[in-house]
């Protein structure tokens, strides 16, 4: 692990997100609450949150880092039957958040993709991107919308 020792403690915000594609009829059972494993963008968010709590357990040499906020939300878009799912996760340490806000896209996509798998395995992830990142010594890096 990089040695953080010195690096003073600042506030810290990364906000990621990732997009699930689904077929017609995954779409429909998850607007119409119609799956066999319950409520499954609830699940889904929770699944994120817990996600990031964990980060530092799945990637190697990531620091362990204690979190002040984590949020995950889903938003369904019916013109392209897609779920977007956007996390927020802040902190006050010597290193950045990011990738526990990329954690929490990452899982809460993949267990979406568990609890529709029944209704169709055509589901594609797609697009899990960091969009932004404040604090530390870099300051702020936004991503271009172009």
């Amino acid at each position: 692990m990089i040695d953080v020792t010195d690096k003073p403690a600042t506030s810290r915000h990364a906000v990621a997100q990732s997009t699930v594609r689904l077929p017609a009829e995954a779409f429909q059972a998850l607007k119409q609450k119609n799956t066999s494993k319950g409520d499954a963008l609830a699940v889904a968010e929770l699944a994120g949150i817990m996600a990031a709590k964990r980060t530092s357990d799945l990637i190697p040499l990531c620091h362990p880092l204690p979190l002040t906020s984590v949020k995950v939300r889903a938003e369904l878009n019916e013109n392209n039957q897609t779920v977007r799912f956007t996390a927020h996760c802040k902190t006050t340490a010597q290193t950045g958040v990011e990738m526990e806000a990329m954690t929490a896209v990452s899982i809460a996509a993949l267990t979406l993709y568990d609890m529709l798998k029944g209704v169709s395995k055509g589901i594609l992830i797609e697009n899990t991107q960091l969009l932004k990142k404040e604090g530390g010594k870099s300051g702020l890096w936004q991503r271009n919308s172009a």
